[in-house]
């Protein structure tokens, strides 16, 4: 709870930082108030307890601050990142206080225990965002991703919001405990309304982390937003709905599974076969990692749907939400220094392993973890997904991600292809910012650590 309410803090110094003119200091406030919130979550750990707060409508437990610390950790490398385009941005305030907040937003999702509480979060989390995806003002694909993003997150909020009425009109209680025990109580007389509502909730959540066949505007979103901005999407706001997911169906909605694990199991192999499919032909790299984004949100998927309410099912989402995050923005972090000149097809990295090979190793290590290839941390988030799903009736959708997982190999290799194999048009050093550098660098070198250590990330996270 400290970590959200410096964050909070953070939020509004940003705010503040035009008027009392300390906006060159700015960075460094957040970054030193982010390893504050971390340190602060950190102890919350320690404690080894579950803490209230707010007549029980947050609870920050162990799984919500696991999840927690990924969102800070990332969010810390996320803001070295962006120095130099919060540099060359001349609403430098708006845009930190904008991030900060949607930070805030994830934060909640990781620990609500209310319906409302649940709301709030993905509301605080997503209106920035509809603002940054739209914040590059002159560029029209820009504007575009920042329209359809609020389209589409109204309607899918929307969604949210009329599944929960059906069930506080059920239930007559937003608590997701209370949910939990009306559901035991009425075992299987449980009104049709009410399983409605549990539908029209999935259906939001599979909105939120763009989910097929409800993903069809993130990648226009993806390709129309700002780089960096993508890279907030695909990393902290991923992280987030599934901590969010993990509680909702898991927790609340563990019991009555009968009523969304076969839609559930439409929704992953769709997502399996429309996403990697279609990545492998796209000839742009930031859709063809909108694409991925949507095939990694069907491995988290898989998670839930195995409804293992066990130590086991947590440690495999929180590993991966993780091993995405980390290389992710190593992946994000070349791309978005790699096409500053607006080019951002795969022709764009040809040859980059001879203008920067320290870019083109790390965006290897990133692409092989993408593709969970061994010994990265990606092929052991795909291991830990596999083993929850072992023992469930679902093992045709194993065999599927296997066989999708081998064209997400393809594709991810085709950009380590181009910087190694192919000739670039230019053969002048590749200029990249050394903070870009170091973070680029050091996400890469976690990725490998990851791998290497999956029993101790996993010992780690045991509660």
């Amino acid at each position: 709870m400290k970590g959200l309410l410096i964050i909070s803090a953070l939020g509004i110094i940003a705010m503040l930082a035009e008027i009392f003119k300390f906006k060159k200091m700015l960075l460094w406030i957040v970054l030193i108030g982010i390893i504050g919130a971390y340190a602060a979550t950190l102890m919350e750990w320690q404690t080894g307890m579950s803490i209230s707060y707010f007549k029980d409508m947050i609870a920050f437990d162990k799984p919500a601050i696991a999840f927690s610390g990924i969102i800070l950790a990332t969010a810390f490398f996320w803001f070295i990142l962006a120095n130099d385009y919060f540099e060359e941005d001349t609403n430098v305030t708006d845009h930190f206080a904008l991030v900060l907040f949607a930070i805030v937003g994830a934060l909640m999702l990781t620990s609500f225990k209310n319906m409302t509480t649940l709301f709030l979060g993905i509301e605080i989390m997503s209106i920035p965002l509809y603002v940054l995806a739209a914040s590059k003002k002159g560029d029209i694909k820009s504007n575009e991703a920042g329209f359809k993003y609020l389209i589409m997150g109204s309607f899918a909020s929307a969604f949210l919001l009329f599944g929960i009425a059906l069930i506080y009109g059920a239930s007559g209680s937003f608590d997701i405990m209370e949910i939990r025990s009306y559901i035991s109580t009425q075992g299987g007389n449980l009104p049709l309304f009410f399983n409605v509502g549990v539908v029209f909730m999935l259906v939001a959540m599979c909105f939120k982390v763009s989910a097929a066949p409800f993903h069809f505007w993130a990648p226009d979103v993806y390709e129309g937003s700002p780089t960096l901005i993508t890279a907030l999407m695909s990393t902290i706001v991923k992280t987030a709905a599934f901590a969010a997911i993990l509680r909702l169906f898991m927790v609340a909605f563990g019991n009555v599974s009968v009523t969304w694990t076969a839609v559930l199991a439409g929704v992953i192999a769709l997502s399996l076969v429309i996403a990697n499919f279609t990545a492998a032909v796209q000839s742009s790299v930031k859709r063809m990692l909108a694409y991925s984004s949507i095939s990694h949100a069907a491995f988290m998927l898989m998670v839930i749907l195995a409804n293992q309410r066990s130590n086991i099912s947590v440690d495999a989402i929180i590993y991966y939400s993780l091993a995405y995050s980390i290389g992710s923005i190593t992946a994000f972090g070349v791309l978005y220094n790699v096409t500053r000149n607006g080019n951002e097809n795969f022709e764009a990295f040809n040859g980059l392993a001879k203008r920067s090979p320290m870019l083109a190793l790390c965006m290897t290590i990133a692409m092989l973890s993408l593709a969970g290839i061994p010994i990265t941390a990606g092929f052991f988030a795909k291991y830990f997904v596999f083993t929850t799903m072992i023992g469930t009736p679902y093992k045709w959708l194993l065999i599927l991600a296997v066989l999708t997982s081998a064209v997400g190999a393809y594709y991810y290799l085709k950009v380590v292809i181009a910087m190694y194999f192919k000739q670039g048009h230019h053969n002048e050093t590749l200029p990249v910012e050394t903070s870009n550098k170091i973070v680029i660098a050091v996400t890469a070198v976690i990725t490998v650590l990851l791998g290497l250590a999956p029993a101790f990330i996993s010992e780690l996270f045991k509660f």
